[in-house]
This record gives structure tokens, sequence and C-alpha cells, in this order.
């Protein structure tokens, strides 16, 4: 498939063959027909690695095999189960095509009910395997759910006691979905009772026995779970991909658990996952043209090297001792590491031929019998590095194995990142563009320590001299300085530039001077990579008479690694540490944001700018226009002093929200930067509000004297933000703060005691403006006929349009109604973007 042929070429020093210019292609064809190669032919990525994901992998679970039909043939679940109130049973089945009967794939009895809860199906006359749900003996229709094609498939069923609402899905999809199961009268259905007795494969017609034959299940089923919820989609595709749901699991797929009839044979499976089908480029030999296809396809492809690394993995060949290899597989009594670079037939690895390899490698170097590794060596080991790292995680019962695995490949990456190796490193710099090429494969190592964390085990840290792993919620992994500085500075004693900007908006580096250790991240999520941000001290190892820079590595070390200024940024830099911020800034939009949104670090910049300047400019306006009022001796009135309260409380927020990021740094600094900000822009708020109830006191008569109305605008200018800001520390001063900027916590929900009083002030204000807008174009329709009573038709349309549109433009910012585009930023960045125009130039 595409996985190992681009796997077979990257452990060879090479990369898949990248789509040929439109100049080659027919030349490309013609090549390969002259070397009888026909039809389609793997092409690598251009926009980055396809990482093969994890789900899809090879599971050897035990599948009962039930056969042919027969009143005899069962099984029972030796699980006791609770009262349902909702339920989920999940399982992959494979349908005996030979019968169109029904058959029961399991049935759960209860004294009161003796059809609990139960799942029927059969083929129907269009090939399709159709499927019922039983609920205390209520019946849904037989509905088609996949093919009759003695394929594997997997299914689930839901139900829940709330309006007796179920589901069935069917290799990841839904296909069929109602209420109502069970669902009689105005009274709420009951749950599923518990205690009960479980059989796969029977319909129970007493509780645990009374089979027949006709209603008997025939084919083959594995990995049945059950749960006392209703799961999401999200979870169900999980399941599929034969991941666990641990929560609210109530019987889980197990051999000890199951009492099996003895004519139901029970066989061990190699039982590959299902996973989502995707589709990789292919060229079209013959046609010359390009066209996609399933990337699980066996297709010949051809790995390509560059000359220059060609030449010098032929050298490395020729030159060779192969020490080291030697003394390896002579240790191992077996081929662990190939003499040939190009010949060998690298094989895929399993986990306990991973651990042996790096145990014996381990060894070998740690005696140091060769003083210096010579460059075939070197590669040999890379070699291995990356086979391991490849190396798929099956079953639970290795997992322990896991951590010894990568305290040996850690121990491995220390001894061949070595001072006395420095010279070996510079002689294969066209095949391995340095030392950088450890830390990607350290990364990849590092990633199948994630099912070792448990509820009990938050964190692992493997460490051996300068070099360490460590998982927590974040994926840490750390090179110290000295295993990295000198193989990295080489002869460049300063960051050299070049003038080609880099893809991702930064500066590109060829070469710098490691100060710190070098860092690698990422955040998982169900052993997916999710985006997030990151905050980091480094201690520096030397000083220089310039400030430090932060830098990221641009493209794969193999490809030739570059250093790039985008998506880190500097936060502050002392004489002996670097405090840096990645991939996240605090912009105008986060401020009405209720969830995380997922953005490059190309669009955090531009929304930063954005804000930056929009805040800085409106900043100077307020100032300008606060100044005015107190100097040009502005006639003192209700409408001027809400303006000036107003315009107080926008600046101060502004202000605050263009200099938070400095405050990222210090925690403390931060709480109460994020108070402020909380405190003013409710105080903004409130004092459109104000703005607001002062227009309507002016449309509507409002029989309350003007100097008891400006206590009460007070009050709610100033009083109700307080008293907002106060409540909200009081009862959630531990998850006040968000983790990534200074502002509200999304997680916690924190973010709804601004969102909330904004939404309310906001749907005020809304209606004030409709009746400001009625009374001005009714007020402007009598104007015109009083004035102009002879005026056109056109003329009249056009005054009461303006008399619109003059109160709608002057009134939105005035009142705060351009905020409503916040609401609108989970929906695309564009209204991000003008959201922040339109408010932060409020």
């Amino acid at each position: 498939d595409w996985w190992h042929a681009e796997r077979y070429c990257e452990q060879r020093f090479a990369q898949l063959l990248f789509e040929p210019q439109d100049s080659e292609q027919a030349s490309l064809s013609k090549l390969l027909q002259s070397h009888h190669i026909r039809g389609s032919l793997w092409l690598n990525e251009r926009d980055g690695v396809r990482h093969k994901p994890k789900w899809r992998r090879d599971h050897t679970v035990p599948v009962l095999v039930f056969g042919d039909k027969t009143d005899t043939k069962y099984v029972k679940v030796l699980s006791d189960f609770p009262a349902l109130p909702a339920v989920t049973a999940c399982a992959h089945l494979q349908w005996d095509t030979r019968t169109q009967e029904i058959a029961t794939i399991f049935s759960y009895a209860v004294p009161a009910f003796i059809n609990e809860f139960q799942l029927r199906g059969f083929v129907d006359e269009e090939g399709f395997v159709r499927f019922a749900l039983i609920v205390h003996g209520h019946h849904s229709p037989y509905l088609p759910v996949f093919r009759a094609d003695g394929q594997w498939h997997h299914f689930c069923v839901t139900w829940q006691q709330e309006n007796g609402t179920w589901a069935i899905y069917a290799d990841g999809k839904r296909r069929a979905s109602a209420s109502g199961l069970c669902a009689v009268g105005p009274s709420a259905p009951q749950a599923i009772y518990g205690q009960g007795t479980f059989i796969i494969g029977q319909d129970q017609d007493s509780l645990g026995g009374t089979f027949r034959e006709k209603e008997s299940f025939s084919g083959n089923i594995t990995d049945l779970h059950i749960w006392q919820k209703v799961l999401g989609a999200e979870q169900i595709e999980k399941v599929r991909s034969c991941w666990a749901v641990e929560q609210d699991l109530v019987f889980g797929w197990s051999s000890n658990a199951l009492e099996v009839e003895s004519a139901v044979q029970e066989v061990t499976a190699q039982f590959l996952c299902p996973g989502p089908v995707e589709e990789c480029r292919v060229f079209e030999v013959g046609s010359s043209g390009f066209s996609y296809t399933s990337c699980l396809q066996s297709l010949p492809f051809i790995c390509r090297y560059r000359k220059d690394a060609y030449w010098q993995l032929k050298k490395a060949q020729l030159e060779s001792s192969h020490s080291l290899v030697g003394r390896v597989n002579t240790l191992a009594e077996r081929t662990v590491i190939p003499e040939n670079f190009f010949a060998s037939d690298i094989q895929d690895m399993n986990l306990s031929v991973a651990l042996g390899a790096l145990d014996v490698l381990a060894t070998v170097l740690r005696e140091g019998e060769t003083p210096m590794l010579d460059s075939s060596d070197l590669l040999a080991v890379l070699q291995l590095l990356k086979q391991v790292s490849d190396v798929e995680v099956q079953e639970r019962e290795e997992l322990e194995m896991l951590e010894q695995l990568g305290q040996h490949y850690v121990e491995v990456t220390e001894l061949i990142l070595e001072e006395r190796n420095i010279e070996t490193w510079s002689s294969v710099s066209q095949v391995i563009r340095g030392p950088m090429a450890v830390v990607e494969l350290c990364d990849r190592m590092v990633s199948h320590l994630a099912p070792l964390l448990t509820a009990g085990r938050t964190k692992i840290t493997i460490q051996h001299g300068n070099v360490g792993l460590r998982r927590v919620t974040v994926k840490n992994m750390w090179f110290g300085y000295g295993s990295l500085q000198r193989c990295l500075s080489g002869t460049a004693s300063s960051a050299v530039f070049q003038d080609v900007a880099a893809s991702d908006g930064g500066q590109k580096y060829l070469s710098t001077t490691v100060g710190t250790a070098v860092i690698s991240s990422a955040l998982l999520s169900d052993y997916q990579e999710i985006s997030t941000s990151v905050r980091y001290r480094l201690q520096h190892h030397v000083q220089f008479p310039c400030v430090f820079s932060v830098f990221l590595l641009l493209v794969s070390p193999d490809a030739g690694g570059m250093w790039s200024t985008a998506g880190c940024s500097m936060v502050t830099s002392l004489p002996d540490s670097t405090a840096c911020f990645c991939n996240h800034s605090t912009n105008f939009a986060v401020l009405l944001q209720v969830y995380e949104m997922q953005r490059t670090s190309k669009e955090e910049l531009t929304l930063q700018t954005l804000t930056f300047i929009g805040c800085g400019v409106s900043f100077c306006a307020l100032t300008v226009t606060f100044i005015l009022f107190l100097a040009v001796g502005v006639p003192k009135s209700e409408r001027t002093t809400v303006h000036k309260n107003l315009i107080f409380a926008l600046a101060a927020a502004e202000a605050l929200l263009m200099f938070s990021e400095l405050a990222k740094t210090n925690q403390v600094v931060c709480f109460m930067v994020t108070a402020f900000l909380h405190l003013f822009f409710m105080a903004a708020f409130s004092w459109m509000l104000v703005e607001g109830l002062l227009l309507w006191s002016k449309v509507v008569a409002v029989n309350m004297s003007e100097d008891r109305r400006m206590k009460f605008y007070y009050v709610t200018g100033w009083g109700l933000p307080v008293v907002v800001v106060g409540v909200t520390l009081a009862t959630s001063f531990n998850k006040y703060v968000a983790d990534n900027h200074c502002w509200l916590n999304i997680q916690t929900n924190v973010i709804w005691a601004f969102v909330g009083p904004v939404l309310f002030i906001l749907a005020v204000n809304t209606f004030v403006l409709f009746r400001v807008v009625m009374v001005t174009v009714s007020s402007a329709r009598r104007r015109s006929k009083m004035l102009t009573p002879n005026s056109s038709l056109e003329k009249q349309i056009g005054i009461q349009i303006w008399a619109t549109a003059k109160p709608v433009l002057v009134l939105l910012p005035v009142l705060g109604l351009t905020w409503v585009c916040g609401v609108l930023v989970h929906l695309s960045i564009i209204w991000a973007y003008v959201f922040i125009v339109l408010n932060s130039f409020q």
C-alpha cells in the first residue's frame, strides 16, 4: 500500500517519486513501459507527510464461529447488567449469505420481559441485511444496513429511555433512527431492566433457554461491547476502528467473560480494523495522467534519490568496515542491521523484535570499542531507528515492553550524538541533513508511549544523559544542549539570513548557533495531533551579544532542514533565559469565542496584527475625544456624561488588550490583566446599554428625574460590571484564566460570564435601535409631507431611506451592535477578520 511504499523509500534514505513535470511525463511513461511497468504508480504527497492513521491496524481477537443454524449453539455473556436507561451495543459481524431466514444476533431477557432487548436481522431479496431492534417487546421496522457480501461489517445499535429514541449504525454511518420505540402514551418509557440473561446467537423464548433453529444466528461475530449510555458518532467511529471507549462500559469483549456452548467454534483471528478510506495520488503509466485511488491498494512505486545523497551513500558503502554492523549481528545471532543500504529487504518489525534489536545495539554502542562511528555505521543505526519508530503497537499485553523500548531508543540516540561522532555527521550531510533528523525520529517514537497513560499514571518520563522523552497531555521531547550544539553549529557561529521568505510567513535561516535545549512538542487527543499553544522558558547555555530568537524547524531534516521564525514568538529575553509562546496569540476575535478554534500561525498573526492596528487607532481616537470633552467645555448633559464613561471604559479595555501579550509569561500579572479586561469590557458594554436606555428615554416618555436617571445609569454602567466580575472571581477563582492567553477560560465555561451579559445587552440595544428607527422614519415622513407636499414619490422614498440609514449607521457602533459578528467567528476565519475590523475601530 501507499504507506509501505513511502516507508520502504524513507528507510533507504530516499523519497517516493514526486509528480513529474509536464515536460517529463511522456519520457517517464516511456521509460517505465520499457521496464514492463504499466497501470498506476504511487506518487509522493507534495503538501506534507501523509501520516498513516493509528487506528488502521491488525487486531488479534477471539472470533465466535456459529456455522449452520441450530437450536443448540449459543454463547452466554457472564456479566451482571445494571438497569439501562440508555444503551449502546457494537460488534463486528460476518453474515452467512446462504440463508434468508431471520437470525437473532443477540437477545437479552429478564423475568418481566423475555424480549427485553434484542437485535434481529435477515437478508432481503435485493441482497441487503436488514436489522430490527426490539425493546420491552416493542419492535422497530426491519431496515437495510449493509450488503450481504460475506465481508466483515461493523454495527452499533443505540437506545435511550427518553422518548424511546433509537439508532442503527453500520460501518460508521447512521443507517436508521427514530423515536417512540417502547414509548407508550404520555408516560416516559421504562429503562431496560437489570440482572437479565444476555445470549449471543439465539432468541430466548424462556429466560436463558428454549431456542429455535429458524431464529438462530449463522455467521461469525467478534468484538461485542455494551455501554450504559448512547455513544456519539465520533465514539462509534473509534469503536469501529478497534479503540476502546472505557467510560460507562458494561461488557467488554473477552473470552473469559463468555460461556461458549461446545458446538460453537472459538478461534483467534488476525483482524484488520476498518478505518476511513483515504485516497492517494497515482501516476497513470501510458496515459501520462494523474488520478487518485485508495491508499490501501498494492501498487508499484519508485524510490527517488538526490544525486549527491546517492553518491554519498555509495561512498559510505564502499569505504565501510562494517565493524559495528558485524558486532551487532554476531551478538544477536541474526541479521539485525543489513550491510547493504540498497539491496537489503527491510522487514516490518513487531514490538518484541524491535526491543531485542535496540537492546543489542545499545549494548554494542555502550561498550564503545570503536572510538568513532564510521559513516556507514551511523547510517545503519539511523536506518534501524527509522524501522523502530515505524513499529505499530497492536496488543495490550505487549504494552509492558513499550517503556523499555523507549529507554533503549533514548540511550541509542544519546550515544550516536556524542561529541566524538561530529565528523561522521558531517560526512553524511547530503544523506541526513544534520542530527535534527534524530529529533524527528524521536518525535515519532514518543507517540508510541500514549497507550501507557492511564487515569492512575498521567506522566511518563524517560531520560538518558542529555536526551529524554516526556509525555503528559502535551507530548514533549527534548535534547539537552550538549547533545545537538556541537553537531548543529558546525562552522557557523551566527545565523545566516536567506533572502527567500518562508512559506509560513517567517524568515528562513540556513544555520544557527544553538543556545538552549531543543524541544519538540505536540498535543494529542485520542492519539491524533491537534493544534494548541504552548508556553516555554528555555535556559541559556551560551551568551551572545544579541537578543535570542525562537526558531522552528521548517521542513523534514532529511529533505534539508531550515529554521523559521514563524509559529513562535519571543515573549521575554533575560540574560539567563528566554520565554517563548508558540502557535497562539490573543486577538479581538477571542473575546466572544465560546470554544477553541484551530487556526494556522499565519491566520493568528493576521488577526493579531489587525487587532493591534485597530485598537491602536481606536485608542488614539478615544483619547483625543475624551480630552476634547474635558478641554473644549462641551455643555454638561446626560448624553456627554454617558459618552465620557463609555469612552473611558472602551479605551482602557483596548489598551489592556493590546498589551496583554506581554503578560502571558507571568501568571499573577496575566490573572490581573484578565480580571481588568473582563471589568473594562463589561463596563464598556454596560455603558453601551446605558446609551440605549438614554435613547429610549428620549423616544418614549420616562417618568424619572434627570438626577435619579444618572444615579441609575452609574449603577448600571459601573456597578453591574463590578458585581459580574466579583461573582465570577468568587465562584471560579482557580479556573478563571485561559491556558493560552490572558482572557477568560473557555474550557471551564467562565467565558459565559462575559458572553452571556453581552448577548443580553445586544438584544436590548437591537430592540432600542428598531424603535428609534421606526420613530425617526415616521417623523421624517410627516416632516416631508409638511415641507414638500408636492415632491415626487422617488424623492420621498429617498428621504425615508436616508432617515432609516442615518440612525443605523450612527447608532450601530454607539450601541455596540457590530459585536453581533462575534457570534459568527466560529463559522469562518472571514467573520473573525470582519469582527476585528468593525470592533477594534469602534
